[in-house]
């Protein structure tokens, strides 16, 4: 298959000239960025997981951990190592809508059960996020602090509440949920139009450097790793058709096993996902605090700053440099019509202006402390960079076997939310 247009469709390759991250400008040292870039492929191999983010190196990771050989295994990549999503995000690793908030929607469309297995899987990931980095010595700047969802708005504060009490009504745990209202909500996250804020478990980390663990520990432990090198069409083995041979510009790889953690890009080896996943543009923007958020002011906590459900942003604060983290939501309504409709794109090569506007903007409101207007140079925005995400049609991701295509699995679809 050839690649598409960068129009939003599933059925693309990733984007050839992609803009490089926060995450990516400080790892470019990393000694697998582009290996076996020119080798071509082996003809066969047991097992191959095409994409190399969290997904992709974690899947080989944990096939190594239960038994598998290394030598049995290959992970190609379009672009250099792990390049797409995992290396892009804002460093969250936060159950965020799946706290609470979520419950109602997913309960209209999988029923009120699997609407608490969902959010309760969110609080599971993150306790197993935590356990692994302390386990395996992940050097990923992993922290486990708490984070405040603040309502900017009453309608917002109001939606949070019924949310929360639907939830809770149907045997969900808030033990570990606290919430704050009015004046108290302003002290506790020092947002000075806080109405409501809502303060859970949740974490933040280096991505960029969490997928290089995992990409690094297979490769040591001899499994291979082929950057530049994308799966553009896979089909049956000739003479043995329980097989499937994965072509590359490289060669063609027959394997036993196929794995796509291909996340936004699922559909052009995996067409009947088409109607299914669709990518979204998401932007994230570095800062360097100005004195009021450095040294001891640094936050401890991490944000989502919500006006309404759709419109928010999200902040971190980096524990081992100070670095600011500014998220920012698709579907921001003071954003342009132009602004918004192109959201809808695989295209990462650069960043909006507009929403960098937007985002500083509204930073400074919220945090009016932060004095971008007397910052010294070097303070305040530093970088921008965009990410694709990948959208699915009831907001869960396509996680096991292809029933259709034996031997092939899945794990995509993450909704903006594959470290949550």
């Amino acid at each position: 298959m050839s690649e598409s247009s960068h129009n939003g469709s599933s059925r693309s390759l990733p984007n050839k000239t992609p803009c490089l991250s926060f995450w990516q400008r400080n790892t470019r040292a990393f000694p697998l960025l582009h290996a076996n870039r020119n080798t071509p492929v082996p003809t066969r191999s047991k097992y191959v997981v095409i994409g190399s983010g969290i997904s992709g190196g974690l899947t080989a990771f944990e096939l190594i951990e239960a038994g598998a050989k290394g030598e049995d295994i290959i992970i190609l990549e379009a672009r250099e190592a792990a390049s797409g999503a995992s290396s892009r995000n804002a460093g969250h690793v936060r159950p965020g809508r799946h706290a609470f908030r979520g419950f109602s929607a997913y309960a209209k469309v999988h029923g009120e059960e699997q609407a608490l297995e969902i959010i309760a899987n969110e609080r599971v990931v993150l306790q197993k996020v935590d356990q692994f980095a302390k386990k395996h010595g992940v050097q990923c700047d992993f922290n486990l602090t708490t984070t405040f969802d603040v309502c900017m708005t009453p309608e917002f504060a109001s939606y949070e509440a019924e949310s929360l009490e639907a939830y809770k009504k149907a045997g969900g745990d808030v033990s570990h949920i606290k919430v704050y209202e009015g004046q108290e909500a302003q002290k506790k996250t020092n947002v000075k139009g806080a109405i409501t804020a809502y303060e859970w478990p949740a974490g933040s980390s280096h991505p960029a450097k969490l997928a290089h663990f995992l990409l690094q520990s297979v490769v040591l432990r001899g499994g291979r790793l082929f950057t530049f090198c994308p799966a553009t069409e896979i089909n049956c083995n000739e003479s043995e058709p329980e097989l499937w041979d994965v072509h590359t510009p490289r060669g063609v790889v027959t394997a036993a096993k196929v794995v796509h953690c291909t996340n936004a890009h699922a559909a052009l080896l995996l067409p009947h996902l088409e109607p299914y996943i669709q990518p979204n543009r998401a932007q994230a923007h570095s800062l360097i605090p100005t004195p009021s958020f450095s040294g001891v002011n640094i936050l401890q906590k991490t944000f989502s700053l919500r006006y309404s459900l759709h419109h928010f942003y999200s902040l971190i604060q980096r524990q081992s440099d100070g670095t600011l983290v500014l998220g920012v939501s698709r579907s921001n309504p003071t954003l342009s019509d132009a602004t918004r409709t192109g959201i809808y794109s695989t295209d990462d090569t650069s960043y909006n202006d507009e929403i960098v506007q937007d985002a500083l903007r509204s930073f400074n409101k919220i945090f009016p402390e932060f004095d971008s207007e007397h910052a010294m140079h070097g303070e305040g925005l530093d970088h921008a960079w965009t990410g694709i995400i990948a959208m699915t049609t009831d907001s869960v991701p396509f996680v096991g076997a292809i029933e259709s295509l034996p031997g092939q699995y899945i794990c995509a679809g993450f909704n903006g939310h594959g470290q949550s």
